[in-house]
């Protein structure tokens, strides 16, 4: 029984041992079993970093006899003082077991660099917007090469000579039509009840209730159908087609095509730009129905507005150029979104973050395409008076 109580402590106790080999070297010995939550002697850890302090060293050796066993507690208190020491010029000598040594050399094989947040933080304002503006360029540039690809697979289809199938082209029809009819249902029939509403508001006040009518047939046939339909689309088949050509690129399905003699932009981008861009308007005229729907069902029910009144007022007020410049929207809406998604999803990388990132970046850019093809179709529509 005496003889395993003494054993017990030199058994449990972490051990630091400083020593001067010479007036400039300096010798520190781990030993002992170190645990996570069984910290050494402080007066012992203290000792060590005071000596490596002292400014006498100029060679420090990290010895390590008898010790048991160990786990990243140990190896946290060799980077400790071996970076102080390296910090302080003075040179480390390894005299430990082989993995210790291995993971105490990875550990201090790259120092860190205290600076670095603050150099970006001190980048001036016009070097970093700069630097920003000049990394869109390769982006842009490798966007509209797949716009040439592009281009090249629409001329190999005219000639019949396109690696397209058929039914890769009704399978994308269904995808981005009638399989979105639900959702575009929805929103197109709530966003009439809204512009239903906020016109209310205001020709309340005028006794002119009936021009509502107006208000939401010419605001959801001229654009906020398209916009609605594209904003939707977006989020629904445009992030579909990054993540499927993505994970295509990440199981390499992609260099099969490619290594069998088929045109990847033929067989995977062609039948979806296609199906999108003809699908896109009839969707688009779908919402602004639904919208006019919504308007009519707040108008009769709410604001007690005669339903022939209503139809007879929609009519009257809404030419048909505002059909024909909705559809416009339409159209190219449904082009940005296939384009931006099919773009990002072929460039993803070949890792699951790449397909997440793509999928990502493919909605956010779609959304931005359309806003800016939106002010740049209103401008052209405005200066040609339509």
């Amino acid at each position: 029984m005496q003889s395993s109580s003494r054993k017990a402590p030199l058994r449990t106790a972490n051990r630091v041992e400083t020593s001067w080999v010479r007036q400039d070297s300096l010798r520190v010995n781990v030993g002992g079993q170190w645990r996570m939550g069984e910290s050494a002697r402080r007066d012992e850890i203290a000792r060590a970093f005071d000596a490596l302090e002292s400014g006498r060293a100029r060679l420090l050796t990290l010895t390590a006899d008898g010790l048991g066993a160990w786990d990243s507690s140990l190896l946290v208190f060799l980077v400790r003082l071996a970076g102080g020491a390296r910090a302080g010029g003075i040179r480390v000598r390894l005299d430990l077991p082989d993995g210790l040594a291995r993971l105490l050399s990875l550990a201090l094989a790259v120092p860190a660099d205290a600076d670095a947040g603050r150099k970006e933080t001190e980048e001036p304002f016009l070097a970093a917007f700069g630097g920003r503006v000049l990394g869109l360029v390769p982006g842009i540039t490798a966007f509209f090469l797949f716009l040439g690809e592009f281009s090249q697979a629409c001329h190999r289809l005219t000639r019949g000579r396109a690696h397209m199938r058929a039914q890769d082209f009704w399978e994308a029809v269904h995808e981005c039509g009638v399989a979105a009819l639900p959702i575009i249902s929805l929103t197109s029939l709530l966003f009439g009840l809204i512009l239903a509403f906020v016109g209310s508001v205001q020709l309340t006040q005028f006794g002119a209730q009936v021009y509502v009518a107006g208000l939401v047939s010419i605001g959801m046939l001229r654009i906020m159908g398209a916009v609605m339909v594209g904003v939707v689309m977006s989020g629904r088949v445009g992030a579909a087609y990054a993540a499927l050509t993505g994970s295509m690129q990440v199981n390499e399905e992609v260099d099969a095509l490619q290594a069998a003699g088929i045109h990847p932009v033929d067989f995977l981008v062609l039948p979806r730009v296609l199906a999108m861009s003809a699908m896109a308007p009839l969707l688009t005229l779908y919402a602004d129905i639904m919208g006019i729907v919504g308007g009519f069902l707040v108008a009769v029910t709410l604001m007690g507005i005669n339903p022939y009144d209503y139809l007879n007022t929609t009519v009257q007020l809404t030419p048909f150029r505002h059909v024909s410049v909705g559809l416009v929207y339409g159209t190219f809406f449904g082009v940005i979104i296939a384009l931006t998604g099919c773009f990002h999803g072929m460039r993803c990388g070949r890792s699951a973050q790449g397909v997440g990132l793509a999928t990502t970046t493919a909605v956010v850019h779609s959304i931005v395409g359309i806003i800016v093809a939106t002010a740049v179709i209103t401008v052209a529509a405005s200066a040609l008076n339509v």
